[in-house]
């Protein structure tokens, strides 16, 4: 095949968003090795596992619809770690069989794709999940079938509190947790009055909840609330209506929205008579090309960011960006850095390892002993983990791990400050529904 081939062959696949185990398997061998060759046990090293049965691992993720371009990231995360696993001899000897599934953005077709997971392709574990209501439609089906689902991608507050489950995880943070962590950041050195505008759906919603509670904790008042719909391409109806005597402009968006509003607020004049500030994944790295010059000085918080200044200095996260960097470069010429989405679901894929070696699962029937292993898991930083140190607290399966508040100078992201995971605790309110 030729090079303008493999190129077209490997767009067609990832753009399209129809990714399904048959297409998965029948990929060129061309295309898979561009995202890492690593699924169903990638053929350079099969021999080399000879007749040890795979681990099945099912991976939902939304390769089409609203959330396609931070779905395409995480899978990315999903078949760094898969493929890195593999090539080292797999866990406790046998090979990870990555199984992935489109959900199109859509709480019912994710719903119907995690049961076909569950029933027809029998996985052992689970690892994905990327919008919240998608996350909260699909964890009763993870239940029901008591398989182990590590959350990837959703940051919904419910899915670790009021709507906890004994088989989900989530190895990364939280909305209360990022709250408590930059709310002092906000009001003590930004202003004291804040308007939020969130993404008008669960995860947007429980953000919103969590930063007007820490806000007035740090001393600081919440004047106004606008929720702006999933999707939305004119914002300018919604934004036109904030105004006022306020300090800052609070955002919680993600992907093309955090494009969105990242762009008409600023045409609006809004970021240039309020502070404006938000969640991270409004300047993730895959948005900074469209937003411009139009995001500058924008103030953030995230749990990841592609820069070396210290923490981040380190050899294990040179080696993580470097491969995701070279992976992201195959599906987008443009080449972005790696973002949150391609972390945490890099180090999900691992923080299922250490459980998985810790507790000598073999499969279903041992998903009891795997529970038991990943409640109170510590992480330690390093390759497996290159974002830092966490742990995955027992009472409510919730990770707590070190902050980065940054803010955008030059069109690129610049740490402001490191905040430790120590001071982003936020007590449990979770009730696991009896076995």
């Amino acid at each position: 095949m030729t090079d303008a081939g493999k190129t077209q062959d490997l767009q067609e696949f990832w753009y399209s968003g129809k990714v399904t185990r048959r297409r998965l398997v029948g990929w060129s061998a061309a295309a898979a090795g561009a995202l890492g060759a690593t699924v169903l046990v990638p053929a350079p090293w099969r021999a080399a596992f000879g007749a040890a049965k795979p681990y099945k691992i099912g991976s939902e993720q939304p390769l089409s619809g609203a959330a396609a371009a931070g779905g395409k990231t995480a899978l990315v995360g999903v078949q760094m770690a898969v493929d890195r696993i593999n090539k080292s001899g797999g866990i406790n000897g046998r090979p990870i069989e990555l199984i992935v599934v489109d959900d199109e953005s859509k709480p019912d077709v994710g719903r119907r794709k995690s049961e076909k997971l569950a029933v027809e392709d029998n996985v052992d574990v689970h690892v994905g999940g990327f919008l919240s209501n998608i996350c909260l439609a699909c964890t009763p089906v993870w239940e029901e079938q008591k398989i182990v689902n590590m959350i990837s991608v959703c940051l919904d507050t419910t899915l670790t509190t009021s709507k906890c489950s004994r088989y989900t995880f989530r190895p990364f943070d939280y909305a209360p947790a990022q709250a408590v962590a930059f709310a002092p950041h906000l009001v003590n050195k930004m202003g004291k009055r804040w308007h939020i505008a969130y993404a008008d759906y669960s995860w947007g919603q429980s953000t919103r909840d969590a930063y007007a509670d820490q806000i007035k904790k740090a001393g600081g008042q919440i004047v106004g609330m606008t929720g702006i719909p999933l999707g939305t391409a004119d914002m300018t109806p919604f934004l036109s209506k904030i105004t006022g005597d306020f300090d800052g402009l609070f955002g919680i968006f993600f992907g093309k929205d955090g494009v969105t509003i990242g762009n008409q607020a600023y045409d609006l004049g809004l970021t240039k008579k309020y502070k404006w500030a938000g969640d991270g994944a409004i300047a993730e790295s895959t948005n900074l090309p469209a937003l411009g010059s139009k995001i500058e000085g924008f103030v953030g918080i995230n749990r990841y960011l592609p820069v070396f200044d210290p923490p981040l200095n380190t050899a294990a996260h040179r080696k993580f960006f470097d491969d995701a960097v070279a992976r992201l470069k195959q599906i987008d010429p443009s080449g972005p850095l790696p973002d949150r989405y391609v972390q945490s679901n890099y180090e999900a894929i691992n923080a299922l390892k250490l459980g998985i070696e810790k507790s000598g699962f073999r499969g279903r029937e041992d998903t009891p002993k795997l529970i038991e292993a990943l409640e109170g898991l510590e992480m330690k930083e390093g390759d497996d983990f290159p974002q830092g140190d966490k742990i995955l607290r027992k009472e409510d399966h919730q990770a707590f791990l070190r902050e980065f508040i940054f803010d955008i100078k030059d069109g690129k992201h610049r740490l402001l400050a490191t905040v430790a995971k120590e001071n982003t605790i936020f007590p449990p309110a979770c009730k696991f529904a009896s076995s």
